[in-house]
């Protein structure tokens, strides 16, 4: 059990959304799983910073100012092809849900969400290959 405490710990997640009151829900919840958090207000600034954090998990929102979470999935992708990404955004319309995926998105959580339902995804996107 140790192991896969150790293991979460030493997990990074890179929280993208412009709502702090979202980023706070988010970082508590996966904080208090053990994850390492980091935060960015939107998609430039998730961009800029994302080669000094390295993150192993992006939760990205899409509709945000400055850069969307598509484009920034996209800059992300050319800057690292193998970081897993997942989208967090109240526009569930099968278009979006597309569009992520096409830019580049592993999984797709809509809010409002459960906060055991953001564990098992993240879990689940960090074990796949």
């Amino acid at each position: 059990m140790d192991n896969i405490e150790n293991e979460q710990k030493r997990t990074r997640v890179l929280i993208v959304d412009d709502a702090e009151i979202l980023r706070k829900i988010l970082r508590d919840l996966l904080e208090k799983s053990g994850y390492e958090v980091f935060e960015a207000v939107n998609g430039k600034e998730a961009v800029m910073n994302y080669p000094k954090i390295k993150p192993d998990i992006i939760t990205m929102d899409v509709t945000m100012p400055e850069m969307d979470g598509l484009t920034a999935v996209k800059a992300i992708r050319k800057l690292d092809s193998k970081v897993k990404i997942i989208m967090i955004t109240a526009l569930g319309t099968a278009n979006t849900v597309k569009d992520a995926i096409i830019a580049g998105a592993n999984n797709f959580i809509v809010k409002p969400y459960k906060a055991n339902k953001v564990l098992t995804i993240i879990k689940k996107v960090l074990e796949s290959k």
